[in-house]
């Protein structure tokens, strides 16, 4: 998948994760830095994540957007939901994402929402499980997000048109 140049994207949301003081010991005492964690999406499909580190928070939180700019991907988003069921994996983090029906809303908790927001998804259940870590978390439902196959793509490589696969799905669930 080629590179997304933010620039050409409407307006990018941005929403902050985690934020983390850190210290260094150092001969003189302790150093204290912040290290930021935030997602950035257009709420159309497009979505990153980014990590950075300062010495105030502020310019933690600046960095770490200019790098989620940078690690934009683009994910198959229908009707306001995903296309199928996926499982994401990072480390010891695990994201289960299921498509939901309109109106189901946004059923996930913490780093997953705040991605499935800026994102654009309205209507999906997620379950975070293994690692509490907001990292990794957010890394495993980037890899599901990114693992997702669009309804198009999935049907030239079965040979089976996109309505026979949508009623072999329902008669599934």
């Amino acid at each position: 998948m080629g590179r997304i140049d933010p620039e050409s994207l409407a307006v990018l949301k941005d929403k902050v994760i985690y934020i983390n003081r850190v210290a260094k010991v150092v001969k003189g005492g302790r150093r204290f830095s912040f290290s930021a964690l935030v997602v950035v999406g257009d709420e159309d499909g497009h979505v990153g994540f980014g990590k950075g580190k300062a010495q105030e928070v502020p310019e933690a939180i600046r960095k770490a957007v200019e790098q989620a700019k940078r690690s934009l991907v683009k994910i198959p988003v229908k009707d306001g939901t995903i296309t199928h069921q996926i499982d994401g994996v990072f480390g010891a983090g695990k994201v289960v994402m299921l498509p939901a029906r309109p109106g189901t809303g946004l059923i996930a908790g913490g780093p997953v929402r705040a991605v499935m927001e800026v994102a654009g998804i309205r209507n999906i259940v997620a379950k975070s499980l293994g690692s509490r870590n907001p990292f990794n978390t957010v890394r495993a439902t980037i890899d599901g997000l990114t693992k997702l196959k669009d309804a198009s793509t999935v049907a030239r490589r079965t040979g089976k048109p996109e309505e026979e696969q949508r009623k072999a799905a329902n008669e599934k669930a």
